[in-house]
């Protein structure tokens, strides 16, 4: 009697593994939003859980029949054989959920730092943004001008580590199929946005420069004028002072 309840058991135990695989391991899943793939994860973790929880039942279908083909032989050699089948079935079982386990939780963390390289790119933008509008209405000084072209520059040395990531993490998650949909409509907008701020940054740092070189070679040419007319006024002042006489004086002192 002892002998059948164990290999109802086995057969119990082998059926339920069965079911396991077909609802865990053989499903088509289709991970269209962030809450579906959320979703199977949790899910899988339920299954790893319940899958390493039946380990107890099995470690005592294990010694139940090992103590009973010590005692009754020719019985415990059969569920031996049957028991070993369930072993190697049990053990194939756990390898392969927490095979997916990993892997959809690698999946979901792949997705939220995608999110976060993106949230972060994103407020680089708008101070990119904000930059360039700050150069819109400048005052027509040297300061100014240098101080908007060197806050823009400095914006622009932003790393470009931050983009590549997103676009290799974009590109892995597209290529397995998950929330294909969802990030490659992400990226499109960023990618479209980076590259229209980038443009006009860039363009708005060329004009500054121009306006910066323009602007120190007006001061240069004042700056020698000065210099020019303070001599002159110098020279005249001293000729006033010497009482000399107009035609007595060089030809451009007149």
């Amino acid at each position: 009697e002892k002998a059948v309840n164990l290999k109802k058991d086995l057969a119990e135990m082998q059926e339920w593994m069965t079911q396991a695989e077909e609802e865990y391991l053989e499903k088509d899943f289709e991970y269209k939003s962030p809450e579906e793939l959320e979703n199977a994860v949790e899910e899988m973790k339920r299954a790893k859980e319940d899958v390493l929880q039946k380990e107890v039942r099995v470690k005592i279908l294990k010694d139940n029949i090992k103590m009973l083909a010590s005692k009754v032989p020719s019985s415990g050699q059969d569920l031996a054989t049957e028991l070993n089948v369930v072993l190697e079935n049990y053990q194939l079982l756990c390898n392969r959920i927490r095979g997916k386990c990993h892997t959809l939780e690698e999946v979901w963390s792949c997705w939220i730092e995608l999110l976060q390289y993106l949230d972060l790119e994103t407020a680089w933008l708008n101070n990119l943004e904000e930059r360039v509008q700050m150069t819109g209405n400048l005052p027509d000084k040297l300061d100014a001008v240098n101080d908007a072209l060197e806050s823009l520059e400095s914006v622009l040395r932003h790393p470009a580590d931050n983009r590549t990531q997103i676009r290799e993490l974009g590109q892995t998650l597209i290529d397995g199929g998950i929330l294909d949909d969802i990030i490659s409509e992400k990226l499109e907008a960023f990618n479209a946005r980076y590259e229209e701020l980038s443009h006009l940054a860039v363009s708005r740092q060329i004009t500054l420069e121009q306006q910066l070189q323009t602007m120190r070679e007006t001061d240069h040419m004042l700056q020698v004028l000065q210099e020019s007319l303070g001599d002159l006024d110098r020279q005249l002042t001293s000729y006033l002072t010497d009482r000399i006489d107009a035609f007595q004086m060089p030809q451009e002192a007149q």
